[in-house]
């Protein structure tokens, strides 16, 4: 990052805001009434989660509701929101671009919700971010995609508590080449996601020195893949694959099934097998491969206390699955900016002394200010560097192989990996 690209110091507001959290834990020791007896009003600040329920991004909606509801469990246990208690009001969105601008104006004009939270799927976000801007209500996405740090959305649109794709694949690039091999076929979505993949990695691994020589879009509601995998040229090194949706599973199998005992290298991006069993049969051709993961899937060697305490709360075991049942598997390399972004939205409210839709625009600010992160029950997976002129957070990524059916990290990128210059500021554009 450049001079120019240094983010901004952190601001007192921040860290009062920072101090708040560090002395939230005390506060459990209270009874819930005493906790927020101070608050100039009861009424709860109500967020508006806006769930993919159903369409494709149902599996992924269900941990982001599990993971939204544990982390405002936790923020009410220790005092709430400037003393006020946090409330959640969730609508499905369908995992549909033209539905989620209709909940986002739901929330703001029927529910009355303080801020939007919550949206993955970048086709969604893209549907929805104008509606949250023509109706000035603060729209914090957890999504991934470009679009918000690209400067094509708005300024009350952020996205500071994960990851985008730029950085993800521009912090992997290295490996791929310098492990693996220089030719790349690509396999990913056709929409907006997939399309983020496509460009950037293209760009980063060819910086690298190597080449993506074919690039195979597939639909997002496709169900079968059998005839796309002839259109991989011989002479590829690398499969290079991220698909997301209920046929992810499937995909899997069938490139298993295609390639047989003979594959190229192949570095997919855990989007592939999100909520599936990667004990379950036909995906035993997977062991030797490698997975990005936002966050490590099973508890690794060197696990910390707060990794520990996040799958404590959501009711996660080491396994990445339910506590209560161990056929279901987590989204845990996404879900946990749920999490995180909800401890941003704490953090932003009590800085700027957030009392109602009045100080929206403050909010937005007082985000903006954030800088430095620092790795803590707050922020699990690691500590963060947030541009408040982009709006988008930067952190480590993770790059795990398949062992003995287990997803073992064996590279962390740094932070500075996965900086990138500004394209966009968002401080300097009009409320």
């Amino acid at each position: 990052m450049s001079a120019a690209d240094t983010p901004k110091p952190v601001s007192t507001s921040r860290r009062r805001a920072l101090k708040t959290l560090a002395a939230g834990a005390g506060a459990a020791a209270l009874p819930l009434w005493a906790r927020f007896a101070q608050a100039q009003s009861s009424e709860p600040i109500r967020i508006g989660f806006q769930k993919h329920a159903t369409g494709i991004g149902a599996a992924y909606g269900r941990w982001y509701d599990r993971t939204t509801r544990a982390a405002v469990r936790l923020i009410n246990e220790t005092g709430g929101i400037n003393g006020r208690p946090v409330e959640i009001v969730t609508e499905d969105d369908g995992t549909d671009p033209r539905r989620g601008a209709e909940v986002v104006e739901k929330f703001a004009t029927l529910h009355k919700t303080d801020i939007v939270f919550g949206t993955l799927f970048s086709h969604v976000v893209i549907g929805s971010a104008p509606r949250a801007g023509e109706l000035k209500i603060p729209y914090f996405v957890v999504s991934e995609g470009h679009h918000v740090a690209s400067g094509s959305l708005n300024r009350w649109t952020l996205q500071p508590g994960i990851t985008d794709v730029k950085s993800q694949v521009q912090a992997m690039a290295p490996f791929v080449k310098e492990n693996l091999g220089r030719k790349v076929t690509m396999i990913f979505p056709d929409f907006a996601f997939g399309h983020d993949h496509r460009d950037f990695f293209s760009a980063a691994i060819e910086k690298q020195g190597g080449k993506v020589i074919a690039k195979i879009a597939i639909p997002p509601t496709e169900s079968s893949f059998t005839k796309y995998f002839p259109q991989i040229p011989r002479e590829t090194e690398v499969l290079y694959h991220v698909m997301v949706g209920p046929a992810v599973l499937t995909f899997v199998k069938e490139m298993g099934e295609f390639f047989g005992p003979s594959r190229p290298e192949i570095f997919g991006f855990i989007d592939s097998l999100e909520a599936v069993d990667l004990k379950t049969p036909g995906l035993e051709f997977l062991e030797g491969t490698y997975f990005w993961e936002g966050n490590c899937r099973y508890a690794q060697a060197d696990q910390t206390e707060y990794d520990r305490f996040f799958r404590q709360r959501v009711g996660v075991d080491g396994n990445g699955a339910s506590v209560n049942d161990p056929k279901d598997v987590s989204t845990y390399a996404h879900m946990w900016g749920c999490w995180e972004t909800l401890h941003v939205i704490k953090a932003g409210m009590e800085a700027a002394g957030y009392r109602g839709p009045g100080d929206r625009q403050a909010l937005i600010e007082a985000v903006e200010a954030m800088t430095d992160m620092p790795e803590g029950r707050e922020h699990p997976q690691g500590n963060k560097v947030f541009n408040g002129r982009t709006h988008q957070v930067f952190g480590h990524q993770n790059i795990s192989q398949v062992r003995e059916g287990k997803l073992v990290r064996v590279h962390r990128t740094s932070i500075e990996d996965t900086f990138y210059p500004d394209e966009a500021d968002y401080t300097k554009m009009a409320f």
